[in-house]
């Protein structure tokens, strides 16, 4: 994606969905395809995986068994697992592949505990209407399951990134709006987050007046569509980042969209494969809120899958150097109108300058890991 996102790549698509791995046990520098039954994590500007993947986007500007006697001693605890705080972490994705893969790896131990096991979205973004409905089911099913809450992403938009690297999704509005209906039939009756369109509506001044008023219909269509298959899924518009569009400019757009709606909306995302700081991104996600105007509890949330090290050199975007983790998954947030902080983007899907644009690449994980 050219200004917001990443590429996604879309390898193919069968019964559930793509992923890529290194599909073999030695320690590749970059997963290879590879078809899975279930949807594979997918982050944005390249295009995601568990559906694809995607890549980092170009900012405009930078800036155990009962004991059988009782016994006096207190109980062992259990071992918990890693912590979630309530998000959902999909079995299927690139670096659980790669883990699974190579256990032997000296990189192993730190990809595997920093991002392996940390619970980050789930990426739709090949256009595959006869499939969509069971892929996303697997994905929300698995975390009703266990009572905690996924995130899955939403790309399918015509004209996606402007004909950039992340381009594709449905041919026209009316497949589109077909389409987001058989997403939503996928989507239960638990707590699901949906990340709508990404780039959608910070990037649209490649289409024309008529094209971005089509657009916008759409995507109000599109919330309310998923709101309405399942109440209690909480759907977010693209509100791009703090170093794009200004806040009463993409207030604006929003607004058309629906996104000030509580019949199609709670709230916007932000940051999306991209690298600004936490606290700028929170700043201007209330500036943008405050200006879209709606109910007060409409809130946003953030990728804060790659931002530690804070934004590259303005006009770097494509796996930048000496970028790092950002803060952990979490709907706890501790500030006002900010609902979670979220792994939108999967840490270590390569841009397409370390990798195939998409693909897990375990040398940029490995840097992300330690800021490198």
């Amino acid at each position: 994606m050219a200004a917001g996102a990443s590429a996604v790549v879309v390898i193919g698509t069968v019964a559930g969905v793509l992923a890529a791995s290194d599909g073999g046990g030695g320690s590749s520098d970059e997963a290879g395809p590879k078809e899975t039954l279930a949807p594979t994590l997918e982050p944005l500007p390249a295009v995601p995986t568990a559906s694809p993947t995607a890549s980092a986007s170009k900012s405009p500007k930078a800036s155990k068994k009962p004991s059988k006697k009782p016994s006096s001693k207190a109980p062992a605890k259990k071992k918990s697992a890693p912590a979630s705080n309530g998000l959902y972490l999909h079995g299927e994705s690139q670096v659980l592949d790669w883990v699974r893969s190579n256990r032997d790896d000296p990189r192993r131990p730190q990809i595997e505990a920093q991002i392996a096991d940390r619970p980050a979205a789930v990426w739709f973004a090949d256009y595959s209407p006869d499939t969509i409905t069971s892929r996303v089911r697997a994905v929300t099913a698995g975390g009703a399951a266990r009572g905690q809450v996924p995130t899955v992403v939403a790309y399918g938009i015509p004209d996606r990134d402007c004909g950039g690297h992340s381009q594709g999704g449905a041919p026209d509005l009316a497949a589109y709006d077909a389409w987001i209906e058989k997403f939503a039939a996928g989507l239960g009756s638990s707590e699901v987050i949906v990340i709508l369109e990404p780039d959608s509506l910070a990037q649209f001044e490649c289409l024309s007046a008529g094209q971005r008023a089509d657009r916008f219909a759409s995507l109000a269509r599109a919330g309310r569509t998923l709101k309405a298959a399942n109440p209690k899924a909480r759907v977010y518009y693209d509100a791009g980042h703090s170093g794009w569009n200004a806040a009463a400019k993409q207030a604006s757009v929003l607004r058309q969209a629906g996104a000030a709606s509580p019949a199609s909306s709670d709230g916007i995302f932000t940051n999306v494969s991209n690298f600004h700081r936490t606290d700028d991104e929170v700043a201007y996600a209330r500036s943008v809120l405050s200006a879209m105007g709606g109910p007060t509890g409409l809130g946003a949330v953030i990728d804060t899958s790659r931002n530690g090290n804070g934004p590259p050199a303005e006009g770097e975007w494509c796996d930048p150097a000496g970028r790092k983790l950002g803060r952990p998954p979490t709907l706890s947030t501790g500030q006002s109108r900010i609902d979670a902080f979220l792994w939108i983007k999967l840490p270590g899907e390569s841009d397409g300058c370390k990798g195939k644009p998409g693909t897990f690449t375990p040398s940029y994980a490995y840097d992300l890991v330690t800021g490198g």
